[in-house]
Order: C-alpha cells, then sequence, then structure tokens
C-alpha cells in the first residue's frame, strides 16, 4: 500500500513571509533526522533558495558546519529548487552527480541558503548550478545533475 500523502509538505510560513516550508510528510526520514528545519523559495530573479537553520550537531570538531551537512543541504536543495521550478515532484527523482569546490567555512549560529538555478532541461534530466550563502559569504559552488522520475 502506498502512502497517499505528498512526499514533501510545502506550506506558507508565518513567522517568515515569502518563505514556504519544506519538509518531509514523514518525520522519521533522513532530511528530518539530520538537516531540521528548512525552508524554500523562488527569488525574484528565478533561483531557488534552500534555508536551513544550523546547529551544534551540524558542526566538525573546528565548531564550523561539517561537510556533510553542507553536501546534504545542496543535494536537498537540487529537488526542492526544481519542484519550485514547476519541473518535478519532489522525491520521485534520483541524483545522478554532484560537483562541489568547497570555498569557505559555514557557521553554526546562522542560517545558510542553496540557491540554485536551471541550466538545462531534457527530456529525463535537469543540469542545474548554485552556490551555497551565509549572510555575504560564499561557502561552496555545486553543480549536478538529476534524473526526473520514470512513469510507473
Amino acid at each position: 500500500m502506498t502512502d497517499p500523502r505528498p512526499g514533501f509538505v510545502s506550506n506558507p510560513d508565518p513567522a517568515n513571509p515569502g518563505w514556504l516550508t519544506w519538509h518531509l510528510s514523514d518525520s522519521s526520514r533522513f532530511n528530518a533526522q539530520i538537516l531540521g528545519k528548512m525552508l524554500v523559495r523562488l527569488d525574484d530573479d528565478g533561483r531557488a533558495r534552500t534555508r536551513m537553520f544550523p546547529e551544534r550537531r551540524h558542526t566538525n570538531l573546528m565548531d564550523n558546519l561539517h561537510g556533510g551537512t553542507i553536501l546534504s543541504l545542496i543535494d536537498v536543495s537540487l529537488f526542492a529548487g526544481s519542484r519550485l521550478f514547476g519541473l518535478i515532484e519532489a522525491g520521485t527523482s534520483v541524483t545522478l552527480d554532484l560537483s562541489v569546490q568547497f570555498l569557505g567555512a559555514g557557521q553554526p549560529d546562522r542560517p545558510i541558503d542553496a540557491v540554485v538555478e536551471l541550466l538545462k532541461e531534457t527530456r529525463r534530466l535537469l543540469f542545474l548550478r548554485g552556490l551555497v550563502e551565509q549572510d555575504d559569504e560564499r561557502i561552496a559552488a555545486f553543480s549536478g545533475t538529476i534524473r526526473k522520475p520514470t512513469a510507473r
């Protein structure tokens, strides 16, 4: 039996005007357990922004954001952005390729954003790129390819 609920819940966030919530309907899965609260929005320039709110659990021994946290945020942002662009339903596609260049250290005391833009769409693939930003600092640059869902 399949779960009739959507994989992700995205509703206006009253505490953050202009932002939508972004969480799994099943809170026992990776995103909710590891990343915590996330918000999304489509910026005026057509890019999609995914925001997370780091906590101590997201840090390494240098008290910076762990690279795995940043990689996870990037991966989620590819799907959140693609959904905001109206190209997929999140949770039904897969990451084929992800390339990341770390540019600086993220801090756990402020929100961090992954900003995604669509480079090209084909029948089966989406090619995206973006930046991870914290305030005015660039933390990472990335590009990724996701495969759209197959009909079942």
